[in-house]
């Protein structure tokens, strides 16, 4: 058993490290076995050797952070959590940086580990494919680092697109056109553009072409240059859709390719394009394949248990 005492000369640094009703400390506590006391101006640690080794790295990056954000949430304590494990170090460089900024001036920052990953790869490739349950922020990063790329004159049009398929419904039984029969599986793009954008420079963009959010039979026999481009929901392409679609990339252009592989709604008998699209090219130069899990997921935190219980649920029928 080590016991570690630490001096800190500001009184609202440990506040700020506790959190609200010990929320934060609580975390670490459970997460690495420790103890952690406030003991006047001193912050006593307990445990087993690496743990504690590991508990004070974080502590002094959380004061870091505290000092940079003037605040420590509970989002933060994991990715500190997430870095040790990951790395046994943790660095918060580029911590609070913020991928990109909403209409109401709210930054977009990566909230896990693995999210700071996807968004590196991003912005490192020129195609991304990223895999991960519901709630991990796939399509919405995506979404938030293709505004960013057309602030800074990156990209000339943001494009988006998600094959037609979705929880076995058939669009012939649909009122309307095909663009009505499809709006609504679109609805999560539009509603990232327009928390990005606003709704009137986001109808604007529309309107001028600027940006473009369209069922992937649209993509066909286009040349798509200078855009940064989305295919959503891309776990319910088939394999000749998804060959059709990451050829269509044109000079100056980016993609990002994103799915929930436990989630795929294509007919019995018909292979995921992406799955055999990761397997295919996951080793080529300038494409990037992330892998987001239920530690990423930022809903409800609910959704990681839900997605954590499902998980475990096929392993147990595959066995």
């Amino acid at each position: 058993m080590r016991i570690e005492k630490l001096s800190v000369d500001n009184a609202s640094l440990i506040s700020s490290l506790f959190g609200n009703m010990d929320e934060n400390v609580a975390l670490l506590s459970k997460e690495l076995g420790v103890g952690i006391n406030a003991v006047g101006s001193d912050l006593v640690i307990s445990g087993e050797e690496e743990a504690v080794d590991g508990c004070l790295k974080i502590i002094d990056g959380a004061f870091s952070l505290i000092k940079r954000e003037g605040n420590l949430r509970p989002y933060h304590v994991k990715m500190l959590l997430d870095m040790l494990l990951d790395s046994g170090s943790v660095d918060i460089s580029g911590l609070s940086d913020s991928v990109a900024v909403t209409d109401s001036g709210r930054p977009v920052k990566c909230r896990t580990v693995g999210q700071r990953k996807y968004v590196k790869a991003i912005n490192e490739n020129g195609l991304t494919f990223c895999i991960g349950p519901a709630g991990t922020g796939k399509t919405y990063l995506a979404v938030a680092r293709a505004v960013t790329a057309y602030r800074n004159k990156e990209v000339e049009k943001i494009i988006l697109t998600r094959p037609a398929v979705e929880a076995g419904e058939r669009l012939g039984f649909l009122p309307g056109d095909l663009q009505q029969k499809v709006d609504p599986y679109l609805r999560p793009l539009y509603d990232a553009l327009q928390e990005m954008f606003g709704f009137d420079a986001y109808a604007k963009m529309m309107e001028r072409g600027v940006i473009e959010v369209a069922p992937l039979a649209y993509m066909r026999g286009r040349t798509l240059s200078n855009a940064f481009i989305i295919l959503d929901e891309a776990q319910n392409t088939t394999s000749e859709q998804m060959k059709m679609f990451l050829t269509r990339m044109g000079d100056g252009s980016k993609m990002v390719v994103t799915g929930d592989t436990t989630q795929i709604d294509l007919p019995k008998g018909v292979n995921s394009g992406l799955l055999q699209a990761v397997n295919i090219l996951g080793a080529v130069e300038g494409i990037a394949v992330c892998k987001l899990s239920a530690k990423d997921v930022v809903r409800n935190s609910l959704v990681q248990k839900i997605v954590n219980a499902y998980d475990n649920y096929s392993k147990k029928q595959n066995k």
